[in-house]
């Protein structure tokens, strides 16, 4: 194996033919659809969505009607997605959203999405270890009696994910895969149960009603509900790790959101069902995140409420290594292109792994729970600190940035295919992605404007605007290094969002 600026290096097992050789590039075969498919969803944590989403947007915002807005989202995403999986087919790389953006939009906004990019899937995957370290410690003092600060399976976790991290991706997919399949089916045998034994008012679809989505706290629940999908734009993140991109990634998309949609659906309408729609407001606002348990220990038993906590937990972790994986490959593309460091875009050993970038969102990740452990002064088992500042925090900031760069990816959609001249072969699906585009700013205008409703902040709190600010300061830093490159080294500019074509592209241009 050489890995000579000038030669091509060739691996007969994986098939990989690259300029810069095999360390620039991630292993190809390792996913087919299922393991990228569970990848993909791992990241929605559904059951984390289940017992913790639905109760809080039903009684933070006291909208009856949520199983009908995740049918709306499951339209407004299908839509972006038809757009989206078109490009896929175009762009192979683990940049995904900053690649596309680069490609219809230019160097520069690429390196403004990237920034945006690696600040939102941190702070998803970060703030998750608060009410993960909360959650166990919990089960820890219910079950053995033993008192610790969340912050110590917090950071446990972290060094396990990192670890993980390091192996082969589908290793992680096995990982994911298991621990996904057992949550989904525990959230579905309790909606077969709660159809079994309705509440006071039956099988009834009023929440599928749209009168009841009127009112104020619409525009901030589709917030709290466009924040359960995340994870189905994942896909093309592994496009390089796949024998058929241009087939699988759009495969697994389409799969992902529809099913997601689906999905959500039902569990929110089955909660409405087993409690009644007329309760199921007042209900979530007296358990909060132990409405779900408290629904299946009344049909299920104890014995499986229990087993649904540890699946709660497990959950979490599986969505904890899902962005995990995502962030390592947004660092090790941006690594390959010059808008990080060269070491970051450097695979390791034979697992074809992105080290660096798996290296430094575990340290990123430490660094911040050390950092809330250090301030937080409650005692163990107040949740103040963990769930409702780091997780609430850092989850609506990795939100909000990833709506934006749908947003955006939406818009280059339509500017990569005109600039192509193939606007006419493409109508339809610019129309689709115009109007996912204009949907998705609406929501992320209202993410900004209800910010501190999102985060439990007071009206008057600096949080409202601080918070959101870091999206805004990601994207101006982000914007300024391409403005950078492109004055001081047009030519590495050129290549941004170009992964390894651009190897390919200085290979013919040299010989």
């Amino acid at each position: 194996m050489t890995t000579d600026s000038s030669s091509t290096s060739t691996s007969a097992a994986g098939g990989i033919s690259t300029f810069k050789g095999q360390e620039r590039a991630l292993r190809a075969d390792r996913l087919g659809t299922g393991g990228l498919l569970l990848s993909v969803l791992a990241a929605t944590a559904p059951l984390m969505v289940v017992a913790g989403v639905m109760p809080t947007t039903f009684a933070v915002m006291g909208i009856v009607g949520q199983p009908l807005l995740f049918v709306v989202l499951g339209v407004v995403l299908i839509l972006f997605s038809i757009g989206y999986a078109e490009m896929s087919r175009h762009v192979h790389n683990a940049g995904a959203f900053y690649a596309y953006i680069s490609r219809g939009l230019g160097g520069t906004a690429g390196a403004g999405a990237a920034l945006v990019a690696l600040v939102a899937y941190n702070a998803l995957q970060i703030g998750i270890y608060g009410i993960f370290g909360f959650e166990v410690s919990g089960l820890l003092a219910t079950y053995a009696e033993v008192e610790i600060a969340w912050w110590i399976p917090a950071l446990v976790a972290a060094l396990a994910v990192g670890l993980l991290g390091w192996l082969k991706i589908d290793v992680n997919a096995r990982v994911l895969g298991v621990l996904l399949v057992i949550e989904v089916l525990l959230v579905v045998i309790f909606d077969v149960a709660a159809l079994a034994d309705p509440g006071k008012e039956g099988l009834s679809l009023h929440a599928f009603n749209p009168d009841t989505l009127t009112g104020a706290g619409v525009g901030t629940a589709l917030c709290f509900c466009v924040a359960a999908f995340l994870g189905f734009e994942q896909a093309p993140v592994y496009a390089e790790e796949t024998s058929r991109p241009h087939v699988l990634v759009p495969r697994v998309m389409f799969l992902a959101v529809g099913g997601v949609a689906v999905f959500f659906a039902l569990s929110s309408w089955a909660l409405t069902v087993a409690t009644g729609p007329s309760a199921i407001v007042g209900t979530s606002q007296k358990q909060s995140a132990g409405l779900l348990f408290f629904l299946t220990e009344s049909r299920l038993g104890r014995t499986f409420t229990d087993v649904l906590h540890v699946l709660f937990v497990t959950g979490m972790f599986a969505a904890l290594l899902s962005f995990h994986n995502v962030v390592a490959r947004y660092a090790f593309a941006m690594g390959r292109e010059g808008l990080l460091p060269a070491a970051f875009g450097r695979t390791s050993g034979t697992s074809g792994a992105p080290g660096t970038g798996s290296l430094l969102q575990s340290v990123v990740a430490v660094v911040v729970v050390a950092a809330f452990a250090i301030a937080d002064d409650k005692p163990a088992g107040d949740p103040t600190a963990p769930v409702l500042q780091l997780f609430t925090w850092f989850g609506n900031i990795g939100a909000l940035g990833v709506i934006v760069l749908m947003a955006a990816a939406s818009l280059s959609v339509v500017v990569f295919f005109v600039r192509r001249g193939a606007a006419g072969a493409q109508a339809w699906r610019l129309v689709t992605s115009a109007l996912a585009g204009i949907a998705l700013l609406v929501i992320a205008g209202y993410t900004v404007k209800d910010f501190e409703v999102l985060v439990g902040a007071g009206p008057d709190s600096s949080l409202s605007w601080v918070l959101p600010g870091i999206i805004g300061l990601a994207l101006a830093a982000g914007l300024v290094l391409g403005l950078v490159l492109r004055a001081r080294d047009p030519e590495k500019h050129a290549r941004i969002g170009l992964g390894n074509e651009a190897f390919q592209l200085e290979k013919a241009a040299s010989s």
